[in-house]
């Protein structure tokens, strides 16, 4: 099945906190939108590798997703090296997306900058006829993403470009709830410890920066995007959102 965008992330639960407005607003349009998982993030404090992966099936469901898939990489020990780029080729020569969206370049969890790079290169490489990988048994044809661009995750990068994502949010509130594992822990007293992202606090602080992204285009909730290279438009008119009620 060929998708018209693929989101790539390092860990579960990375895209809906990040870019699910996105999937989510392109899927409901009727386009084929996908996600790939590179572990399963089992050195995360809460929940196991069998939870998330169970979160992330039910969060793809909310989402609209028309395909996810992990790659089961080692959490944590990964790398940016020709074994793992060959692991993410075949799917990119496979589901053919036109845009990937990855994990941000520099970010507080050193996963999420190396998986940023790792991903951008296997895009490149894809699309090299050079390099060989197989798909059941078959040789695959080079493939290369039109577009491939970074979330904004932990720290405040400046965006390249921000996506009104106001009538799609409830949903992506829904996305991101579907980790019952790690956001949201009610008490100190659970059996699992509390950290970083379960508090209720790390929850508004995404809600603070979707609608600070939203604000800043003039709409009530935003994702904004990096991108290494120059995005182009067509003309100035589709640079005009309608106007906020």
């Amino acid at each position: 099945m060929k998708l018209h965008i693929l989101a790539i992330a390092v860990h579960p639960d990375d895209i809906e906190l990040s870019c699910a407005g996105i999937l989510i607003k392109h899927a409901a349009a009727g386009q084929s939108v996908g996600a790939l998982d590179l572990t399963q993030g089992e050195l995360g404090t809460r929940g196991s590798a069998e939870i998330r992966l169970q979160e992330a099936a039910h969060a793809a469901q909310i989402m609209g997703l028309k395909q996810r898939e992990n790659l089961r990489m080692r959490d944590g020990f990964f790398r940016n090296d020709e074994p793992h780029q060959l692991q993410i080729i075949p799917y990119i020569r496979h589901w053919q997306p036109d845009i990937v969206i990855t994990n941000a370049l520099e970010d507080r969890h050193p996963d999420h900058g190396r998986a940023g790079r790792l991903v951008a290169d296997a895009c490149f490489l894809a699309g090299l006829r050079k390099v060989e990988t197989k798909w059941d048994g078959q040789t695959q044809v080079a493939w290369r993403p039109k577009r491939v661009f970074h979330m904004i995750q932990d720290r405040q990068l400046k965006p390249d470009f921000i996506v009104d994502i106001t009538g799609v949010y409830q949903k992506k509130i829904d996305a991101i709830k579907a980790y019952s594992s790690q956001f949201l822990a009610q008490s100190a007293d659970e059996n699992e410890p509390q950290t970083y992202i379960s508090s209720q606090n790390f929850f508004e602080q995404i809600k603070s920066r979707d609608a600070l992204m939203g604000k800043r285009i003039g709409v009530h909730f935003g994702e904004g995007l990096v991108s290494e290279n120059t995005p182009g438009i067509a003309d100035l008119d589709k640079l005009i959102l309608p106007e906020m009620p």
